[in-house]
């Protein structure tokens, strides 16, 4: 087996165990004025090699405008590299369709960081166990089952939640990247390729044809079925093998290693992210690196319904009875019969997120700023988050129907406070939180 791929199965191997320790933060920025980490470790990184031929061929793919219907639009379009492979505009969603008019359904999540994702499950990660339970038993546990409070350095426990957890796209209807870069494809709201018979005639007629006669011999082009397959499967590979799509070379990954130095502001921000008690980012946002050495994915890879407000930009919502709910519909059908899973939606990386202008699925907010106003004052000055209806009440929730309300997390830290409660963050607080978020940036060029 090629040794990028031997890397790369290993390292998701590692990422499902879970094993996670806590970055020591507490009283560090007072304890180390110089600003570097006391306690540096050695982080793994995926090898960087010449890309093999078949993600040579997904890059050509990747990057083929004649794909889409209005052929300006490719995978790099809306996954653009100079934008951490996220969205490159400033609006909520990206647009589309043979015009580029349509909106897409949900804002763009990055492509970086995915080679460690694990499958769609729910519940805690099972590994080697031969007694395999299927989703709607599991999901039938978790009704029964309390669920645990979500602290940062409490992952342990928090992990024996019966949530979904895993899968691609934000409700993780895809379980590989080979699926997930067929889905854009053919939506008629994005790529809007028509069909798999469009697409395929399409990659015959391609100046890069040529290199799958290569690859997989001349018959390849007389199987349908095959071709499309192979196509979706050389994307995958490519975003497996460029090594942009995880660089791991943020300024927080230098500090980790004791190559960087935060300053007085990022350390303050740190040790706030990691505190359960104030923000408490890292109970879902992962900030430490695995016992193994694998760098932190910002990411527990679980499903939260947080009750975001609803986005009277988006078209689809001009319907009042439309809700996207997520895990249970209106994209993924196989589970929509599990509304306490209804309004959850997939935990996204917070990796180069000071890069982004759309935030949360629905793109509502276009600040981090906005972004933690949502968490500080969601239950304690509801006010400064949802609209007011006619008659003068603060509209909370939503996005989400009234029936599914009690799937909200009002358990974790921030939200286990209450109307009139002081906000878990001050003002300098919610500052120092973005500084360090903004550490994240990947292309930090740490000292010599």
């Amino acid at each position: 087996m090629h040794s990028r791929a031997l890397w790369l199965l290993g390292a998701g191997l590692l990422s499902l165990a879970g094993a996670v320790f806590a970055v020591e933060t507490q009283g560090l920025a007072e304890a180390n004025s110089i600003g570097l980490n006391p306690n540096p470790v050695h982080l793994y990184r995926p090898p960087v090699e010449p890309l093999s031929a078949m993600a040579q061929l997904g890059k050509e793919i990747f990057y083929d405008v004649s794909l889409s219907s209005s052929g300006a639009l490719s995978c790099g379009s809306c996954h653009s590299p100079e934008h951490a492979y996220g969205p490159p505009n400033d609006g909520p969603v990206m647009l589309g369709g043979a015009d580029l008019s349509r909106q897409g359904a949900r804002a763009v999540p990055s492509l970086t960081y995915l080679e460690r994702h694990p499958n769609f499950s729910i519940g805690p990660d099972k590994g080697d166990d031969d007694n395999v339970i299927d989703l709607a038993q599991m999901a039938a546990l978790g009704q029964k089952t309390a669920r645990t409070t979500k602290t940062a350095g409490g992952n342990t426990a928090s992990a024996q939640n019966i949530v979904p957890q895993g899968g691609l796209f934000w409700d993780g209807r895809a379980e590989t990247l080979q699926d997930q870069a067929l889905f854009p494809l053919l939506d008629p709201n994005e790529m809007d390729g028509g069909s798999a018979e469009i697409v395929v005639d399409k990659l015959r007629r391609a100046p890069y044809v040529n290199r799958f006669v290569e690859l997989f011999g001349a018959g390849v082009l007389k199987n349908q079925r095959l071709l499309i397959a192979e196509a979706m499967f050389a994307v995958a590979r490519y975003q497996l093998e460029e090594p942009s799509f995880h660089p791991y070379d943020s300024k927080f990954d230098y500090w980790l290693e004791g190559r960087a130095r935060l300053s007085e502001s990022e350390l303050r921000g740190l040790q706030l992210f990691n505190d359960p008690d104030k923000a408490n980012c890292a109970g879902c946002h992962t900030s430490a690196p695995t016992r193994d050495g694998l760098p932190p994915l910002f990411t527990d890879h679980q499903y939260e319904a947080l009750g975001a407000p609803r986005n009277a930009a988006l078209a689809n919502n001009r319907d009042p009875n439309y809700f996207d709910l997520g895990v249970c519909g209106p994209q993924r059908t196989d589970v929509a019969e599990q509304t306490q899973y209804c309004g959850m939606f997939l935990t996204p990386t917070l990796r180069n997120t000071a890069t982004r202008h759309a935030f949360f699925h629905n793109g509502v907010f276009s600040t981090l700023e906005q972004v933690m106003d949502f968490y500080n004052f969601r239950d304690t000055d509801p006010d400064k988050v949802f609209r007011r209806a006619a008659d003068g009440t603060v509209q909370k929730y939503d996005d989400i129907p009234q029936k599914y309300h009690a799937n909200v997390d009002v358990t974790d830290p921030p939200f286990d406070r209450h109307l009139g409660d002081k906000p878990a963050m001050t003002d300098q607080d919610m500052v120092d939180i973005i500084a360090f978020l903004k550490t994240l940036t990947d292309g930090y060029k740490p000292e010599k």
